[in-house]
């Protein structure tokens, strides 16, 4: 048996932990979205206006699934 493998522990997710990685991908969307938008209408501001609504509220339903998946204790180990 490894050091790294402890049954008795409940890892869960910290919030801080939610919203880094909540951020991390947002930014990784974010620029792939804008992308796409802007290689469809051509304009660099429109194609911004867009993609930061869309960011903006992507980034706070993303942290309401992270924490509700939290809460399930399916698939965890």
């Amino acid at each position: 048996m490894t050091k790294s493998y402890r049954p008795h522990m409940n890892f869960q997710e910290t919030k801080s932990r939610s919203i880094i990685k909540s951020i991390i991908w947002r930014v990784v969307a974010t620029l792939l979205t804008w992308g796409v938008i802007y290689f469809f209408n051509g304009s660099v501001g429109d194609s911004l206006k867009i993609t930061l609504w869309a960011a903006g509220l992507s980034m706070i339903v993303y942290y309401i699934h992270e924490r509700i998946w939290n809460k399930i204790k399916w698939g965890k180990v």
